[in-house]
């Protein structure tokens, strides 16, 4: 079922998260153990990341330098079969632009309609450690837009083979949101603009990028709507889980902490006071929300659900 349709059946704020696929050598076991703790709220899809390929350089004889492909996390496709498999649940695989050739990306999304998904989440995708910015693949995409709109073409029937007859797939896509902007984007407003590009190419829904003062979530939404963009918008949160979250999290994801919540981290002095405080600001961000009428509630457990159980029990 498509993820738009869960929000136009719901008669209330859906449950939704997000998880890591495990790293290379753990067993898929690792992965259900994530997700078995919050089943009991009915989440209506789970939300399966990406990692691209990394890169090793070995020494070999007269000094030259071998690159050698190597993957940390097994394939995010087998491991949405595996979740719908066993669970019942929608899988939303993220796609990438970043490591893809668009034939590469054809052939994913021919698996993924094979396995009967419906929904993918269209990304660009972050530059990995040894680019200091986003290079995309020589036959792939360099924007979000653009891996959009190949997943549309192919929901028209139209593949990069011409001259072959397949059946239009019929995906459901979605696309990142920032309510604090992309990073890379000159102003809020040019942001906006792209977002709007993303939806007019074909994505359907956006999810957020997590944020921790709902203003800039509602203001989003705000903004979203006064340029005619119309698509449910579904806030991303993250619940802060340790001492390192406080200053990691506003630098890698660049976003803010609202004042009253930093002055509270401020005064934890372990791991333990972090999460508590973290379960407590994501309890109320999520009432407030749902008190507002936001479509669904996206978490990041980053494949640790203790925190987000304990919001959802409060919220579900």
């Amino acid at each position: 079922m498509k993820v738009t349709d869960h929000i136009k059946a719901a008669k209330d704020t859906l449950f939704s998260f997000e998880i890591l696929p495990p790293l290379k050598g753990k067993s898929i076991q690792s992965i259900f153990d994530g997700i078995d703790p919050l089943m009991e709220f009915n989440p209506k899809f789970v939300n399966v990341t990406y990692h691209r390929e990394e890169y090793i350089y070995k020494e070999r004889d007269q000094g030259l330098l071998e690159k050698i492909a190597i993957r940390k996390r097994p394939g995010t496709v087998g491991i949405c079969a595996a979740i719908m498999n066993k669970y019942q649940v929608d899988a939303v695989p993220h796609l990438i632009c970043g490591g893809f050739g668009t034939e590469e990306t054809e052939n994913a999304l021919i698996d993924l309609q094979f396995l009967g998904i419906d929904n993918v989440l269209a990304l660009r995708g972050d530059s990995i450690k040894t680019e200091s910015n986003f290079r995309p693949h020589p036959n792939g995409h360099r924007y979000a837009v653009e891996l959009i709109g190949q997943i549309s073409e192919m929901n028209q029937g139209n593949y990069l083979l011409d001259d072959i007859n397949l059946e239009p797939t019929d995906f459901c896509i979605g696309a990142a949101g920032y309510p604090e902007k992309h990073f890379e984007a000159m102003n809020l407003a040019t942001d906006l603009e792209y977002m709007k590009a993303k939806v007019d190419a074909g994505a359907e829904y956006i999810v957020t990028q997590m944020f921790f003062d709902n203003k800039k979530y509602f203001e989003f939404v705000e903004a979203c709507r006064a340029i005619g963009i119309t698509v449910p918008i579904i806030p991303g949160l993250k619940p802060i889980k340790s001492m390192n979250h406080i200053s990691f999290l506003p630098k890698f994801f660049h976003i803010d902490y609202p004042e009253e919540l930093s002055k509270e981290l401020l005064k934890c002095k372990n791991n333990e006071q972090v999460s508590a405080l973290g379960v407590e600001w994501g309890i109320h961000q999520s009432k407030e929300l749902k008190a507002m009428g936001a479509p669904c509630i996206h978490y990041y457990t980053m494949s640790n659900s203790a925190s987000v159980k304990s919001i959802a029990k409060e919220i579900f």
